[in-house]
């Protein structure tokens, strides 16, 4: 790394101070099934047993039973957002059937959350919806637009007036690619989907701001780099009018020097070069786009091969702080970033597979039967950076820019930053 360093170095300009606000959100994020564990029947269940995935699901992290400890972790990093799921397919088991355990269960989830001075952010919809759904078709039946709508409002019913952030559909246009991946739909029925999560998402903002006056709700979007546009067509550019701020999962660059963002579309994320300041690049856009919404990164991290090292010396500290710089620069150059997630807290069940290790604590689930939580240098480093709110205007990245980023292309691959 040290020749990174050294043309890091030399690559950034010096700085003003960075002002982050005192009340901006530092969090960190999980979802339902991919760390719950003790599954309920549902789309995702069905998928994991069918034999098309890498892992099935197990019991993954077993969220569901050790939710106190991981929500006690991320409280200790003094995090002001703790984002988790509340599951459709283990509230509703059966049409029209609540299942007051489980909602007891997040209950809890919620009161430890508040308990430690943290906001929740809910998810409604994390690509999980249950068996009876699937069993009616899924979202090829017009019907399920509705039920979506039923099991909705009834979160929102129960968990509203205690501040929390609302997400009503996390990441739709990769929530479509799954769905089409594993047969939940076909590819003509694409476009249909897309009408119904539209639909959805704007009947439920309008609820949520009638049964939880004062909340902000957004819905969080997977910026993939170079397609932007068509991205924001199919679901962002259809409800702008209803999100309350952006909410942007950033994860990968690609640029003329580094094409390695091809090994996203295989789910080898381990295998993509990180590009830091393509998050800056990212935040732009959508402040010039969407200039009356702030910005929220609701999603940002870096998984590593089944938890060994990068070959390139590149740790999950580096990662997190070259990200939050640019981030910084971001807010500098009038982008109105208020809120930013780590993904995740643990390691977890990435859609098929346990060999991508996001956590800043890392979690050997097939290898380790006490599912223990190791922290990775992760944790003091996000630590630092919520304690000292910011890496500062000293800080200098350890990862250069890309040659020519084509993450917003033609500007992000000729603009002096």
């Amino acid at each position: 790394m040290a020749l990174t360093c050294l043309l890091g170095a030399l690559a950034f300009p010096t700085r003003a101070s960075a002002e982050v606000p005192d009340d901006f959100l530092w969090g960190v994020a999980t979802s339902g099934f991919q760390s719950e564990g003790s599954s309920s029947d549902s789309n995702w269940s069905r998928y994991s047993d069918s034999g098309r995935t890498h892992h099935k699901i197990g019991d993954s992290v077993d969220f569901r039973h050790r939710y106190a400890e991981d929500i006690d972790r991320a409280a200790d990093l003094g995090s002001k957002v703790f984002r988790f799921g509340v599951e459709w397919a283990r509230v509703q088991p059966a049409a029209g059937i609540w299942n007051e355990t489980e909602f007891a269960y997040y209950d809890d989830v919620v009161a430890h959350i508040r308990a430690r001075g943290m906001t929740p952010m809910i998810t409604l919809d994390h690509w999980v919806y249950p068996g009876w759904v699937v069993d009616q078709g899924g979202w090829t039946n017009p019907k399920t637009e509705a039920d979506w709508l039923v099991n909705a409002e009834k979160v929102v019913e129960r968990y509203s007036g205690i501040g929390a952030l609302w997400i009503t559909i996390n990441e739709p246009t990769v929530y479509v690619q799954r769905e089409l991946t594993y047969g939940g739909i076909a590819l003509t029925q694409a476009p249909s989907m897309f009408d119904s999560l539209v639909r959805a998402h704007r009947a439920i903002y309008d609820r949520i701001h009638v049964l939880d006056p004062g909340a902000r709700v957004s819905s969080n979007f997977s910026f993939i780099p170079g397609v932007s546009e068509a991205i924001d067509s199919v679901f962002t550019d259809r409800v702008r009018d209803k999100l309350d701020f952006l909410g942007i999962d950033y994860y990968y660059g690609v640029a003329l020097n580094n094409p390695t963002a091809a090994y996203a579309a295989l789910d080898e994320f381990y295998n993509v070069t990180p590009q830091p300041e393509g998050l800056y690049d990212a935040l732009m856009r959508y402040s010039d786009k969407y200039p009356e919404l702030p910005l929220y990164i609701v999603e940002n991290g870096m998984p590593t091969d089944n938890g060994a090292p990068r070959a390139d010396g590149y740790t999950r500290a580096n990662h997190l702080r070259d990200h939050i710089y640019w981030m910084e620069r971001a807010r500098e150059d009038g982008a109105d970033v208020i809120g930013y997630n780590y993904w995740s807290i643990t390691d977890n069940y990435e859609w098929g597979s346990y060999r991508p290790r996001f956590g800043l604590y890392t979690v050997d689930v097939l290898g380790d039967p006490t599912a223990a939580r190791i922290p990775t240098d992760g944790v003091d480093a996000y630590r630092r950076i919520i304690h000292e709110n910011g890496v500062g205007a000293d800080y200098v990245p350890v990862m250069a820019p890309a040659f020519c980023s084509l993450v917003d292309p033609p500007r992000s691959c000729t603009a002096t930053r």
